[in-house]
């Protein structure tokens, strides 16, 4: 996915750098317009791309947690019935309590670690679509440095060849 953003800033970067350069105006180039606006409309389509896929990421450990705490509350649920049903006789009745108390626990232990394991998942998720994210914007910011620094040696040159036909036509 990053290959077809990185692709299509090339493309716009060559387009701009191919362009011809306007007459009395050696900032500015004439494009075609609506092959650039295509570019960027495929890149706009590129980068939302990229945030969904960590949208999807986030709701699908939002669903991994909750599951988790579904889970860990059906097994309360269960080691309370356990509990109850055991016969009254206060050792068979401390032992069942002291049981339900290590379910429980187990439980609670369980439902922790899950949700540790979908929040690291999901972090590293994020942190590499980040990281992609940025790596696309740091190719767009050196696109438009490369760009300036070659309009304005574009800009230069031609500065330089009008003073040089000014000073030519100044001695004749």
């Amino acid at each position: 996915m990053a290959n077809d953003v990185q692709y299509l800033i090339d493309r716009l970067y060559e387009m701009i750098e191919e362009a011809k350069g306007v007459l009395m105006s050696p900032d500015k180039c004439t494009i075609i317009r609506d092959e650039a606006l295509d570019l960027l409309d495929e890149l706009r389509g590129q980068l939302p791309l990229e945030l969904k896929k960590a949208q999807d990421l986030i709701r699908a450990r939002d669903e991994y947690v909750e599951n988790a705490k579904k889970e860990a509350e059906r097994i309360r649920r269960q080691a309370d019935l356990d509990a109850k049903t055991i016969v009254g006789e206060s050792e068979i009745t401390r032992i069942a309590r002291d049981k339900a108390h290590e379910i429980l626990h187990r439980a609670d232990e369980r439902s922790k670690a899950m949700i540790t394991v979908a929040n690291e998942y999901t972090d590293d998720a994020l942190r590499r679509t980040e990281e992609a994210i940025q790596m696309a914007l740091d190719e767009v910011r050196e696109s438009r440095a490369r760009f300036r620094a070659v309009s304005n040696e574009k800009l230069q040159a031609q500065r330089a060849r009008l003073e040089e036909q000014q000073g030519g036509e100044g001695d004749r």
